[in-house]
Parts: structure tokens; C-alpha cells; sequence
């Protein structure tokens, strides 16, 4: 078992937070949320408040003497999911105003995973240029962008295309079949054509069915 912190925030997408929670308890690990006061409305707002079914512990992310403020508790890595663009700012601005941004800090100057999953569209350039920066530091940028290959039939399963990249770059999983199908490709006959053409791609899809 690992120790890892979620870091919630007041961007819309709590249904991200919720799958990873869960998905983190069910490998066993522990969890420690810092839920800031828009993230906890939003959370409301959006029906995702069975999160804190899946957490360990939840400090007050004004409490700056929690563990995970501190370098020397083992935790193993954060993810702070979904991440509104004023968190990400505030982390790569170092200001830890807040526990949340703490504990980023930390795994930061330790150097452990920090993954950040930004919930914004369109982004300007502060964002991007946040991100550059975030990525530099050693920060992973994974936005809330899931995948349709595998044609996903609800909401949850949809979502958990992102959520499984997120744990795997935070260390929680080793390959992300755990949770969802990996791309293996498609078989193109040896044509003239380097792209497969359009009937070729609807007799894949009608053998998966």
C-alpha cells in the first residue's frame, strides 16, 4: 500500500476526483484529499460527494501542521484533480497560500509525482505558459481529455480513460489495463494507400462488435 494526496479544487469535473478516489482504494492504497472550499461546492453542485466514501483522512487546507505539509512524510505521490487554472498558477508560483498548494510544493522540491488535471477551455497563453512551467519543474500536465476508440458506453467509463493515465504516472499502476482496454491498434492490409480506408475501418469496428 502507497499514500497518496488528491488535491480537489473548485473547477468543474468532480466526477474525476471521485473516479480516482475509488479507483485508488480499490488498489489498496491510502488517501488523502485536501479539498478546497470552491472544490467541496462543486462536489455538491455536480452530485460527486461520495468521494469522501473513498478517503482515509480530509485536513482543513488552512492547517499547515497536516503531515502532508512536510517532506519528511512518506507519501508517494499528488494529484490534484480536476485543477482550476488559479491552483495551477498558485503551485507554479510556489505561494502555498493553502495546504493544497503545500503539498504540491512538496512533492515538487522531493521530487515525487505531482500530476495536475486541468478542467479549462479554451486555454490562454498564462495557462499554457503555467503548464510549461509546471512541466519543467517536473510537474505532469494530464488534461481532462479521455479517449473514444474503445466506444464507451456511460458516463464513468468515459471518465476513467483519464483516470487510468493518472495513476499510472503517479506511480499507483503499472500499465493501465487495470481499469481500461490499451490501444492495440489495427491491422491495415498492404495497399498503395498508407491510411486505411473507410471500409476497411467499418469492418474492424462490425468483428469488435
Amino acid at each position: 500500500m502507497s499514500r497518496y494526496i488528491l488535491g480537489v479544487t473548485g473547477a468543474s469535473g468532480a466526477i474525476y476526483a471521485t473516479r480516482t478516489a475509488m479507483h485508488l482504494k480499490r488498489l489498496g492504497h491510502h488517501v488523502t484529499a485536501l479539498v478546497t472550499p470552491p472544490g467541496r461546492g462543486v462536489l455538491a453542485y455536480e452530485g460527486q460527494e461520495d468521494l469522501f466514501k473513498y478517503v482515509d483522512e480530509q485536513p482543513d487546507v488552512k492547517n499547515f501542521f497536516a503531515e502532508c505539509a512536510s517532506g519528511s512524510a512518506d507519501y508517494a505521490g499528488m494529484v490534484v484533480v480536476p485543477c482550476s487554472m488559479g491552483t495551477l498558477g498558485r503551485i507554479v508560483g510556489g505561494t502555498s497560500d493553502n495546504l493544497l498548494i503545500r503539498a504540491a510544493d512538496v512533492c515538487l522540491k522531493e521530487r515525487r509525482p505531482l500530476v495536475v488535471v486541468p478542467r479549462e477551455m479554451p486555454y490562454n497563453l498564462i495557462h499554457l505558459d503555467n503548464m510549461t512551467s509546471l512541466t519543467r519543474m517536473g510537474g505532469i500536465v494530464i488534461p481532462a481529455a479521455p479517449h473514444f476508440y474503445d466506444r464507451p458506453k456511460t458516463i464513468e467509463e468515459l471518465v476513467d480513460t483519464v483516470v487510468a493515465r493518472i495513476l499510472v504516472h503517479l506511480g499507483a499502476l503499472t500499465t493501465a489495463d487495470n481499469i481500461v482496454k490499451p490501444w492495440k491498434g489495427i491491422r491495415i492490409p498492404a495497399s498503395k494507400s498508407k491510411a486505411p480506408s473507410v471500409k476497411h475501418l467499418a469492418k474492424v469496428k462490425a468483428k469488435k462488435k
